[in-house]
C-alpha cells in the first residue's frame, strides 16, 4: 500500500530543497559566485557542508550494511575517515584558503593547480579536469544508486511501471526521479544553493542517524541488554579485530586498507573547494571544530546503525532475507518498522527517510558542481573557447552538470554488475582515484617550496593509473598474492606521492616569482 503520509513528508522536502536553489539563482554573477559563493561563506555553513558532502548515502547506508556484515571490524574505516577529516582541516584548510586566494583567485581545484605552478600550457589544469570528471562520474553514479534503493524501498515502487506509453524497470525511473530533483536545483543556485542545502541535510542526517540507534537500544532495555544481545546473535560482532562476517583475525592488510580511507580526505575536490569558500581564513579554527563534532558523533552512530540492526531484527523475530536481504537498507527498514503506526509516526518516518535522500543529494550536488566547473573552466575555456566569456562559461557548466548526471545515471541502470550496484564499491573506488591522485599533490604544492609543474602532472598521472590498474587487473590475483588485495588508495598514494617528489627533484626548480608566492601564501598562519 502506497505511504501517502511519507510522500508527502518527502515532497515537502524536496519543494524546500528547490525552493532554495531558485532563491539563489538570481544571484550567481560571476563564476566565482557560482562556485565558491564569491568566498562568502560563514564557518557554520561551511562545516557542515564540507561534511555532509563528504558523506553521502554511504554514511547512512553503505557503512552500516559494512559494519551489518563484518561487526566492529569494518569501523576501522570510520577512525580512518575520523582522522583524516582532523588532519584536512588542521593542516589544509586554512592553508589552501590564503594560497589559493593569492594564486590569482583560484576557483577550482584544477585552477589552483595551474596557478601554483604557473603552467602556460594548461596541461595540469586539463590532466586534473579529466581526473575529476572521471571519478565524479563513478561517484554520483553511486549517489543515484543510493537514491534508487531508497525510493524503491521505502514506496514500494513495482518491478516494472508504465507511463505515457513508455514501459520502464521500478527502479530506472527512481534513478531518473534522483537525477532530475538534484540537477535542478545545482542548475539553479550554484556553490550558495549547494551550500545551504547541505548545510540543512547535514542537520537533517545528523538527527535521523543519531535517533535510530539510540530508539533500538532503549527499546532493548540499555546498553548492557544490546551488547548481550549483540553476542547472543553473533559474538564476532563487538570485535575490532575479528571479522563477524568470516570468524578469521583482521590482518595486516585490511587493517591499513580500512585506515586508508583517511588519505582520501587530502584530495576530495568537493571538499577543498569548501575550504577555499570561507570567507575569513581566521574561522577555519572554529569551523573545524563544529565539523569535527558533527563527524565523530555522526561516524560512531552510522556503526551503530550496522550493530543494533541484528538487535531490531531479532526483537521482531525477522532474518535479513525477509525485510530485502540487502543490509544496505537496514537504516530504511528500521525506521519503518519503528514509526509504524500513526499520522505522526508516519510523517516523521518520512522526515527521517529524507535524510538518506539528504545524505545523497548532499554528495552528489557537490560532485556535480564540481565536475561542471572543470569542464567550463578548465576544459572548455582552455582548450575549445579561450575567449569564452563568463555568462557563456556559466551556461557551458549548467550543461555540463546535465551530462554528467546522464552519464551517471546511465551506469547506475547496470544492475547486472556486482561493481555498480553496490554503493560501497563505486564509493571506494571513486574515494581512492581522488585521494591517490590529487592528495599527494595537494600536500606537497602547501608544504614543499621544491614541488615543480612537471613533478605535479607525473604525479596526477600516477595516482590515477594506480587505483584503475590496481582495482581492476591486479585485485583479482589477491589470492595468490595477497598484497594485491590492498585498497588501491594506499598504493596509489604512495606511488603519486613518490613520483611528484622524485620528478621535481629530477627537473628544473620552479622560478623565483614562484618560491617568493610560496613564501607569502604560507606565512604563519593565525
Amino acid at each position: 500500500m502506497f505511504d501517502w503520509y511519507v510522500f508527502g513528508a518527502f515532497a515537502g522536502y524536496l519543494a524546500v530543497m528547490l525552493g532554495i536553489g531558485f532563491a539563489f539563482s538570481k544571484r550567481q554573477e560571476t563564476l566565482g559566485d557560482y562556485y565558491l559563493g564569491g568566498r562568502r561563506m560563514n564557518k557554520w555553513v561551511v562545516a557542515l557542508s564540507a561534511q555532509a558532502s563528504d558523506m553521502s548515502g554511504w554514511l547512512l547506508m553503505g557503512l552500516p550494511g559494512a559494519v551489518y556484515a563484518g561487526g566492529l571490524s569494518e569501523a576501522w574505516i570510520g577512525i580512518g575517515l575520523l582522522l583524516g577529516t582532523y588532519l584536512n582541516w588542521k593542516i589544509v584548510a586554512q592553508r589552501l584558503r590564503r594560497y589559493s586566494q593569492a594564486c590569482k583567485d583560484s576557483i577550482t581545484i584544477p585552477d589552483f593547480i595551474c596557478n601554483r605552478f604557473r603552467d602556460p600550457t594548461g596541461v595540469s589544469r586539463i590532466v586534473a579536469a579529466v581526473i575529476i570528471l572521471v571519478f565524479f562520474t563513478f561517484y554520483t553514479a553511486s549517489g543515484f544508486v543510493s537514491a534508487a534503493k531508497l525510493f524503491t524501498s521505502t514506496f514500494g515502487v513495482p518491478e516494472t511501471v508504465s507511463f505515457a506509453g513508455i514501459t520502464m524497470t521500478g527502479y530506472s525511473l527512481c534513478l531518473w526521479i534522483a537525477a532530475v530533483v538534484v540537477v535542478s536545483y545545482t542548475l539553479l543556485g550554484g556553490y550558495m544553493a549547494v551550500c545551504w542545502t547541505d548545510f540543512i541535510q547535514g542537520t537533517l542526517m545528523f538527527v535521523a542517524v543519531v535517533l535510530v540507534p539510540a530508539a533500538v537500544v532503549c527499546h532493548a532495555g540499555g546498553f548492557a541488554a544490546t551488547a548481550d544481545a549483540l553476542n547472543g546473535a553473533n559474538p564476532g560482532l563487538l570485535s575490532f579485530f575479528t571479522s563477524a562476517a568470516t570468524g578469521k583475525a583482521v590482518g595486516f592488510i585490511g587493517l591499513v586498507s580500512c585506515l586508508a580511507w583517511g588519505l582520501g580526505y587530502f584530495g576530495m575536490p568537493h571538499i577543498l573547494v569548501r575550504f577555499m569558500s570561507i570567507d575569513d581564513p581566521a574561522e577555519v579554527k572554529g569551523s573545524r571544530r563544529i565539523a569535527m563534532s558533527w563527524v565523530t558523533i555522526s561516524l560512531a552512530a552510522s556503526v551503530a546503525i550496522g550493530l543494533v540492526a541484528h538487535v531490531y531484527l531479532r526483537q521482531r523475530s525477522l532474518t535479513l532475507e525477509q525485510v530485502g536481504g540487502d543490509p544496505e537498507k537496514m537504516f530504511m527498514v528500521m525506521i519503518n518498522g519503528i514509526f509504524a503506526n500513526g499520522f505522526l509516526a508516519r510523517v516523521f518516518a518520512g522526515l527521517l527517510l529524507s535524510a538518506i535522500l539528504a545524505a545523497i543529494m548532499s554528495t552528489a550536488d557537490s560532485q556535480l558542481l564540481v565536475s561542471a566547473s572543470s569542464f567550463s573552466n578548465d576544459l572548455y575555456k582552455v582548450v575549445l573557447r579561450k575567449q569564452a566569456t563568463n555568462r557563456e562559461l556559466l551556461v557551458v557548466s549548467r550543461l555540463a552538470v546535465g551530462t554528467v548526471a546522464l552519464v551517471a545515471v546511465f551506469m547506475a541502470m547496470d544492475t547486472q554488475s556486482e561493481f555498480f550496484k553496490v554503493v560501497m564499491k563505486m564509493v571506494s573506488f571513486a574515494w581512492a582515484g581522488f585521494g591517490a591522485a590529487f592528495g599527494p599533490l595537494i600536500l606537497l604544492a602547501l608544504f614543499w617550496r621544491r614541488t615543480n609543474l612537471t613533478g605535479a602532472v607525473a604525479g596526477m598521472v600516477t595516482g590515477a593509473v594506480t587505483c584503475f590498474v590496481w582495482k581492476f587487473a591486479l585485485a583479482d590475483h589477491a589470492a595468490t598474492y595477497p598484497i594485491f588485495g590492498l585498497y588501491e588508495l594506499a598504493p596509489g598514494f604512495v606511488l603519486a606521492f613518490a613520483a611528484t617528489v622524485a620528478v621535481s627533484l629530477l627537473t628544473k626548480k620552479p622560478a623565483p616569482d614562484i618560491l617568493a608566492e610560496f613564501e607569502r601564501a604560507t606565512a604563519k598562519e593565525s
